[in-house]
Parts: structure tokens; sequence; C-alpha cells
């Protein structure tokens, strides 16, 4: 008892700092419960709530980047937060995120709101998680209760995420494989891909799937090639809408467009291409509340990936660096 009255002031500094080091995900992401901070810090919910409305009130595409982020992060090492990261060799300099991923001022604002409402309990992880099913929500999609309770990387990795993301050329088996490696069905995988439904891709990603590029036999109906050439010109920076009818709207929209041979990335028109998720595909695309309650359900087993077991993980006060 003596000698712990002993212990100095940098003393308890440094062991709190060996103390976060040392967290790892076998213990600190064991059990994500939907109640974890009913009585940390029951403002969280409301807070993050608040800016990402005030976000998507501003520019609805925040609602599509916000969810875009959240996948990408969750699929690279589980749902930590690492996407967030800055830093040479980490995973926003990837190909799938370099110039394309945004809202991360998005998930600064709201964990800033986290933060003054209650100080150092609130991981990034969480908070981008909350941030994703609130666009979702505000856009006129489902929700659904979040489990929370994830802690955040102190690394991230671009060899990590480029080795993790599907890319917009991908074929259905690896589309299939890329999810199965996540733990996630070939149904969690269309349900996901509907986050498709808004948002907006560069031509880049398409423009030979609309041109005379195109692989033979691609599925594309012929006006809508067409449409594309057009608006993307000889400008590969140019954007086009993943749901061109409704593309700020979370509906169904991207399903009945693939059936229409309208979907923008060949790795959208993959799945109904004469291949094992045609069925679903077309049920979704005209059951709307299936959809909803299949993604709701998917994006649970998403947020469900956690880091490997050993990670060092901690509450990052900024989402852009470690402690």
């Amino acid at each position: 008892m003596a000698a712990a009255a002993t212990v100095t002031a940098p003393s308890r500094a440094l062991l709190l700092m060996v103390s976060l080091a040392l967290l790892t995900a076998a213990g600190a992401t064991a059990a994500l419960s939907t109640k974890y901070y009913n009585k940390r810090c029951p403002a969280l919910q409301p807070a993050v709530r608040s800016a990402v409305a005030r976000a998507v009130a501003a520019d609805p595409g925040a609602g599509a980047a916000l969810l875009r982020l959240f996948f990408h992060d969750c699929f690279v090492n589980g749902c930590d937060a690492s996407v967030l990261l800055d830093g040479d060799g980490g995973e926003k300099g990837a190909g799938p995120n370099a110039g394309s991923l945004r809202g991360y001022e998005v998930v600064d604002a709201a964990k800033a709101a986290a933060e003054a409402a209650c100080p150092g309990a609130a991981s990034c992880a969480d908070v981008l998680a909350l941030a994703a099913r609130d666009a979702v929500s505000l856009l006129g999609g489902p929700s659904w209760s979040v489990r929370l309770g994830r802690l955040d990387a102190r690394a991230a990795s671009r060899d990590a995420a480029d080795a993790s993301l599907p890319g917009p050329g991908s074929g259905l088996p690896s589309l299939v494989a890329a999810f199965r490696a996540k733990g996630l069905s070939a149904r969690d995988m269309t349900a996901l891909s509907g986050a498709h439904t808004v948002g907006r891709a560069r031509c880049a990603t398409f423009r030979a799937r609309a041109g005379a590029g195109a692989a033979p036999g691609e599925a594309i109906n012929a006006t809508f090639a067409a449409q594309l050439r057009g608006a993307c010109g000889a400008d590969g920076a140019a954007v086009a809408p993943l749901d061109a009818v409704t593309p700020d709207a979370f509906d169904n929209g991207y399903f009945r467009a693939l059936v229409e041979r309208r979907g923008l990335l060949h790795s959208d028109q993959e799945l109904f291409s004469g291949g094992s998720q045609d069925a679903l595909v077309r049920r979704y695309a005209r059951d709307g509340a299936a959809f909803a309650a299949d993604f709701a359900r998917a994006m649970v087993r998403m947020g469900n990936l956690a880091p490997a077991p050993g990670t060092p993980l901690e509450v990052r006060v900024n989402c852009r660096r470690p402690n």
C-alpha cells in the first residue's frame, strides 16, 4: 500500500500509455453490444446523428461517402477505423481509395461532437459505424441497432487495402469469394452491393464497359452505354450516378437497373448476368422492403468484422492519427 502511494504523475502517464498499447483485439472486440454506451456516453448517438444530418442536408453525396468509408474500413483488417488514419503507407493511398474516398471531415465533426459529449469514451470505429447507419436512414433507407464497443487501430496498411477490396472489374466468382473470406455469404454480398443505389463513380472505373473496350458479350443496355460515353467524353475524372434514376435516395433502384442491364460498373452487372444471384436481384428489384431488411442484417454482420488477435488498439482522440 505504501509503495503505491509513491507513484508519480509521469509514472501514471507511462502506465496509461503501456495499457493503451497492450489493448488487443483478443479482448477488446469480443462482445459488441447495442448497450455499450448507455452509461459511458448516452449522448453519443444523438451527437453523431446531428453531425451526419448537417452534412447530408448540405450534400446528399456525403451519405454515400460515409457508407463507402465504413465498407472500406471493415473489409480491411476489420472495423477498426484504420481507413481514417493519415500518413504514407496507409489505406488512404491504396488504389481503391486514393482520390475517391471522401467524408473524412464528416467523421471528424461527428467525433468532435462525441468528444464534447463524453471525452475519451467513443472510438472512431464506433463513430464511423453509427455515421454509416445514420447516413442510410437519412437518405430514406432502413435503420438498425448498431452493436458498439469497437476500438481503433494504431496503424493502417496500404498493401492490405489493395489486396482486400474488390474492384469495379470483379467478376461474380471473385466477389463471392472476397465476401466469403470475410465470413459473409453471397446473399450478404448482393444485399451490401445495394449500397450502390446511392453515390457516383468516376468514368475511369466504367469507361471500358461502356465503350469500344468492352469485353465480348458485356451485358449492358445499348442506349445506356451510349449515354455513358457521352457523359464521360475524354475526361476519366468525370462522374456518373451509380443509380441514374434516384441517385440520392436509398431505395431498390439499383436492382431495377441491373434487371434492365443498366448497371454502371462491371462488378454491379455481374450480380445479374445469368449467374447464382439473378433470382435474388429480381426479388430485390420488385420488393424494396426485402432488400432493406437484408441490407440492414448484412450491415450488422459486416460491422462485426474484428481486427486480428494481437492488433494494438486504442480509443483515438483524433481519428486521423494514433494517440
